[in-house]
C-alpha cells in the first residue's frame, strides 16, 4: 500500500508540475512583420516584375500596418524601400529609409553610412 501511495504522489506531483509550466507559456509572436516585403524583393529582381512605384505601395502599407500593431519591421526593410525611392528620384526619402535602418539596426551603420555617401554623389 505504501508504495501504490507514493507512486500516486510522484505521478501527481509530475503532472502538477507540467501542468503549471505550460500554464506558463505563451504563445510566440514573430519577431518581425515581413508583409510581402520578401514578395517585393522577389520583383525589384525580376526583369517582369511590377514597377518600383508598385513596390513602393506595397511595402509603405506594410510598414503602416506594422506601425499600428506596433511590430517591428525586418532588417533591410528601409534599405530596401530607399533602394525603389531611389528608382523613381525621391531623394528625401532615400535619406530618410537609410536613416531609419541605421536607427533600427546600428549594426548596419557602416553600411548605411556608405550608401548615405554614395547617395550624395
Amino acid at each position: 500500500m505504501k508504495s501504490t501511495f507514493s507512486n500516486r504522489l510522484a505521478f501527481a506531483s509530475v503532472a502538477l508540475g507540467a501542468v503549471m509550466l505550460g500554464g506558463c507559456a505563451t504563445p510566440s509572436r514573430p519577431l518581425y512583420n515581413w508583409g510581402s516585403y520578401q514578395q517585393q524583393v522577389y520583383e525589384s529582381l525580376k526583369d517582369s516584375g511590377s514597377s518600383p512605384e508598385q513596390q513602393i505601395s506595397a511595402l509603405e502599407r506594410d510598414m503602416q500596418k506594422a506601425q499600428a500593431k506596433g511590430e517591428a519591421l525586418p532588417p533591410g526593410f528601409h534599405a530596401h524601400l530607399a533602394m525603389l525611392y531611389a528608382k523613381v528620384g525621391k531623394s528625401d526619402q532615400v535619406r530618410q529609409q537609410l536613416e531609419a535602418e541605421k536607427a533600427q539596426f546600428p549594426e548596419s551603420t557602416t553600411f548605411m553610412d556608405f550608401l548615405l555617401r554614395k547617395f550624395k554623389k
